[in-house]
């Protein structure tokens, strides 16, 4: 399946290198320079995964997140930054980011983390990880779901839409995916949580609220 990829980076001749080296199975969308025509276009294309940068005028890579995130779920975002500092890190991640990588990682590297995000993964650069346990290790153990926390962000958006009684293709429609890939994240999920059917797992769903 064919990943569709929104660009949102200042500065011109970065966007034409990723469009250049960015590998197979990957489709540029669009692209933008700035935060405000960015989040005009992203809502209008509806790419799965946002390549970002963080520091823009406007607010940046972080700015974009908080406009589309809410109004479009199904849209993930990965920022590609030259910052390797802690707090850029940490606030895009607060923000909906499901990774961030430097612009030190190679076109292969890259693909490979644009294809992991649109199918639900986390991605972090190695030496950036460890600011994102940091950040969020004083979350009370009391407040975490064990079961819930082992699913993707995928794996959870797929089982919100179950609970509502979504079917496999009103879901794949929802979430721009096809039916067999519902049918791949249902089944994963059923094993996880050691449930048979998808009624149960809509009880499941249900009983922790996640409607």
């Amino acid at each position: 399946m064919t990943v569709r990829v929104f660009i949102v980076d200042d500065h011109d001749l970065f966007r034409s290198g990723v469009r250049a080296e960015i590998g197979a199975g990957i489709e540029i969308v669009g692209e933008a320079s700035e935060v405000g025509p960015a989040i005009e276009l992203i809502g209008e294309r509806l790419p799965d995964v946002v390549l970002l940068d963080v520091h823009m005028p406007a607010g940046g890579g972080k700015a974009v997140i908080e406009a589309i995130a809410p109004r479009h779920p199904e849209v993930a975002f990965l920022a590609l930054s030259a910052s390797d500092a802690a707090e850029d890190v940490v606030a895009v991640v607060r923000a909906g980011a499901r990774g961030y990588v430097t612009k030190t990682i190679s076109p292969s590297e890259l693909s490979e983390a644009i294809r992991r995000v649109a199918a639900g993964d986390a991605v972090f650069s190695p030496m950036l990880a460890g600011f994102v346990l940091d950040a969020f290790s004083s979350i009370p153990i009391a407040d975490i779901d064990p079961d819930l926390d082992q699913l993707t962000p995928r794996e959870r958006e797929v089982l919100q839409h179950i609970a509502r009684g979504y079917t496999y293709r009103e879901i794949g429609e929802q979430l721009f995916i096809s039916v067999k890939t519902v049918e791949t994240h249902v089944s994963s999920v059923l094993r996880k949580l050691q449930l048979t059917n998808r009624h149960e797992l809509s009880r499941w769903a249900q009983d922790r609220k996640l409607i």
